[in-house]
């Protein structure tokens, strides 16, 4: 995956499109990234703080880019983009539908500078639909994309928020996925310029696909009667001796025996896919019984290297800080604070060289570089439409 070459201007902030643009910048694109002259993305200020005062989150998605500051509402700093774009392979934002097109830097604004643009917009809800013109964040788009609503215990408690911002992150991944997918249908001569319209809402409901045709055809079961998330025994999460937590997943009938088997209840075996309701919740309080004999630990050091589909719940914390995640070279450290790297591995890495950039730190140096000569930029720095 080397993405050396591919010039990406990007438009996005906070979460969603930088992760997405982050992804693009380990795999080696560059990536130049358009801030206003205000105070830039809103996470460089959001805590928590790196030790340097960046904002966390900020700093784990910036990293490798380079930092331009226009003032977009300003006809020369409009210019300006317009002039980048030219240069461009992609041009990504996440403005709220209609923005781009008020500043003059939409698909058809850029398409005239630049024919064979691949350009990406990131929304909530999509550009088109009824919806497209409402706000949101991440918890409204996963409450109304249904997965909320499926992640009750059962049908009497209120919905759970995910641990992590799946729609933000889900969004984010699909867009880079869609950017270079059009990249290379534009390299393989199949299309030329190209315009995508992501939305995240769409991204997360598209992960329904187990659950969807019995929504689809009204027989959608409740949250813990549905077989991957609460519904099966032998595919559940179970507490611990010491009041910590492990996962069985043993939905295949060879592992299901080897747990049996493991923890000496060959008893069990034929229990497995029951469709006896009452059965199944024996059989649940049966293997609760059985957890709760030992800690995870203990379950880890007795199980781990057994084909049983057992694993323990581990904090993030641990997680990061374990061997595997250093086994797969997950994390990365080599500059400023640390953060989750590239999440695969190739044999033709790419990689995102250097820190996040200070606000408009490399403004003209990237003007420069498309024929800005120092006195225009000392006058539009004068005029305060760029920084």
């Amino acid at each position: 995956m080397r993405l050396d070459g591919v010039r990406v201007l990007d438009l996005s902030r906070l979460l969603p499109g930088p992760y997405a643009t982050q992804l693009l910048a380990d795999a080696g694109a560059e990536i130049i990234k358009i801030e206003d002259t205000g105070g830039g993305d809103y996470a460089r200020l959001m805590p928590p703080y790196t030790d340097d005062g960046t904002g966390a989150i900020f700093d784990a998605v910036n990293r490798g880019k380079r930092s331009v500051a226009l003032d977009l509402k300003d006809e020369r700093g409009r210019e300006a983009f317009l002039e980048l774009a030219e240069t461009a392979d992609v041009v990504f934002e996440q403005f709220r539908p209609g923005v781009v097109d008020r500043l003059g830097v939409d698909y058809e604004a850029v398409r005239e500078v630049n024919p064979d643009v691949v350009y990406c917009s990131l929304s909530g809800f999509g550009q088109t639909g009824p919806d497209a013109d409402r706000v949101g964040h991440d918890l409204n788009y996963v409450g109304m994309a249904g997965l909320l609503d499926m992640t009750r215990s059962d049908r009497d408690s209120p919905p759970q928020i995910p641990g992590y911002p799946i729609g933000d992150m889900a969004g984010g991944l699909f867009a880079a996925f869609s950017i270079v997918g059009a990249l290379l249908s534009r390299e393989l001569g199949n299309t030329g310029g190209e315009y995508v319209d992501v939305a995240m809402t769409d991204v997360v409901t598209s992960f329904s696909q187990p659950l969807a045709y019995e929504a689809l055809t009204g027989d959608q079961p409740a949250p813990d009667e549905a077989p991957l998330i609460g519904g099966f025994p032998w595919y559940d999460v179970y507490e611990t001796a010491d009041g910590r937590y492990v996962t069985l997943a043993a939905l295949e009938p060879k592992f299901w025996r080897t747990f049996c088997e493991a923890v000496d209840r060959p008893d069990l075996v034929d229990k497995h896919m029951t469709g006896d309701a009452a059965e199944r919740e024996a059989l649940r309080a049966e293997l609760a019984e059985i957890f709760a004999e030992k800690t995870r630990d203990e379950w880890e050091a007795e199980l781990g290297d057994v084909e049983a589909m057992v694993a323990p719940v581990r904090t993030l914390a641990e997680s990061l800080d374990g061997e595997r995640a250093a086994a797969r070279e997950l994390l990365d450290r080599a500059t400023g604070a640390p953060r989750v790297g590239f999440p695969a591995q190739s044999s033709e890495a790419g990689t995102a060289d250097g820190p996040a950039p200070g606000h408009g730190e490399h403004t003209e140096a990237v003007l420069s570089a498309v024929g800005y000569d120092e006195t225009t930029l000392a006058s539009l720095r004068d005029d305060g439409v760029v920084q």
